[in-house]
């Protein structure tokens, strides 16, 4: 049977593509070598709770399209992404805003803050200054490593307490070894404010992600357990197009050298309690503690009341790793080797007659949600 597209992947980028597809009366057959679809947005219902199997997922948007666009699929909820910070037994909002800088300092107001902020950043300017004063550039002091670029933007308290312990347990390396541009810019805000996102619109699928897919991919044609590349010249035969949504270097049989990724695990428990953290997102930023964050998923979904109607709950410990044969790529790795060799694949991939590259594993590039379905929408689909 031939088909107009075959999508391998079903993911967020696959499955809204086909959605679109089928709408104009295309023919699609979606692939996908894990056991489910949906790709990292799969959810798994345990206890009643829809666990988030591959990392929590926030959907969060300004533009009105998207937003409308997916709430026709499914009806979202009102979750709004509060994560909070613990170091060494202390707790801290996020992102960084007056509330943070309470719980740091005990200052009252917005001057209090700034200027304790302003104290430090001087503080550490003049001792870079001091000590590699070979990097000042046209009168400027040129940050050297993440570290650096951090302490200048929001001084050494919050860069120790908040940010280095995590950020080297994220990225596997040491701040001093991360390049300055990874973090140019941090959240800061001088006002009362824990929601992560400055997004018009966000929340969470209600009845979970896969209500989403499925309902993307409601009339077409899916197969799991299929991996495109071990009958790869098969898969090429069955569609005039096909939409690859894959890592970019396997395409290619890695000819130009692999990509590097970052990747997490999950170390998943049920706990016989109704309420573990009282959150859904809690930041470990010690460097002591083995995991990033703990995730409880029912505070994405349950809010209230309905918490304690469910009187277990789950939770999941996530590790930070380097990326091993057999494992899911998550992050790229931003550097410049990399981004170089990231480069030439996607030249590549231009060259690709008939073949769609999209998403964060066929652009070698990070991707969240709303911006996946954003372009989708505006792609031509002939």
């Amino acid at each position: 049977m031939k088909y107009d597209y075959l999508i391998v992947g079903a993911g967020l980028f696959g499955a809204t593509f086909a959605y679109r597809a089928k709408q104009m009366g295309k023919k699609c057959l979606v692939i996908d070598k894990r056991p489910h679809l949906g790709g990292n947005i799969y959810c798994e219902s345990i206890e009643g709770i829809n666990v988030h199997k591959y990392g929590a997922h926030i959907f969060h948007t300004s533009n009105k399209q998207v937003w409308e666009f997916v709430n026709s699929i499914v009806e979202f909820n009102r979750y709004t992404n509060s994560p909070i910070a613990n170091y060494k037994g202390k707790q801290y909002n996020l992102p960084f805003n007056m509330n943070t800088f309470y719980q740091m300092w005990g200052v009252l107001t917005p001057e209090e803050a700034k200027a304790k902020i302003e104290e430090q950043k001087a503080e550490a300017m003049n001792q870079f200054i001091v000590h590699n004063s070979q990097f000042i550039v046209d009168g400027v002091y040129q940050p050297q490593n993440l570290e650096e670029q951090a302490i200048l933007l929001v001084g050494k308290d919050i860069y120790e307490i908040l940010i280095k312990g995590y950020t080297e347990k994220q990225w596997g390396r040491k701040c001093t070894e991360l390049p300055a541009f990874i973090i140019k810019r941090l959240p800061v805000r001088f006002i009362h404010d824990n929601n992560y996102f400055n997004d018009k619109y966000q929340g969470i699928p209600i009845g979970g992600y896969n209500k989403l897919i499925d309902g993307l991919l409601e009339g077409v044609e899916t197969k799991v357990n299929t991996d495109f590349f071990e009958n790869r010249s098969c898969w090429e035969s069955v569609a005039d197009k096909i939409v690859y949504t894959g890592a970019i270097d396997e395409y290619f049989d890695y000819k130009l050298g692999k990509l590097e990724w970052r990747t997490v695990s999950f170390e998943e428990e049920i706990l016989d309690t109704p309420n573990y953290q009282g959150n859904a997102v809690m930041n470990y930023t010690e460097a002591e503690v083995p995991y990033t964050r703990i995730i409880e998923h029912k505070h994405f979904e349950m809010f209230g009341q309905e918490v304690y109607d469910c009187k277990k709950t789950v939770i999941s410990r996530e590790y930070s790793t380097e990326y091993k044969e057999g494992m899911e790529p998550y992050y790229t790795v931003n550097d410049e080797r990399n981004n170089a060799l990231a480069e030439q694949y996607r030249a590549l991939a231009t060259q690709e007659k008939n073949v769609i590259f999209g998403g964060r594993l066929a652009e070698y590039k990070y991707y969240d949600m709303a911006p996946i379905v954003e372009k989708v929408l505006g792609m031509e689909i002939i």
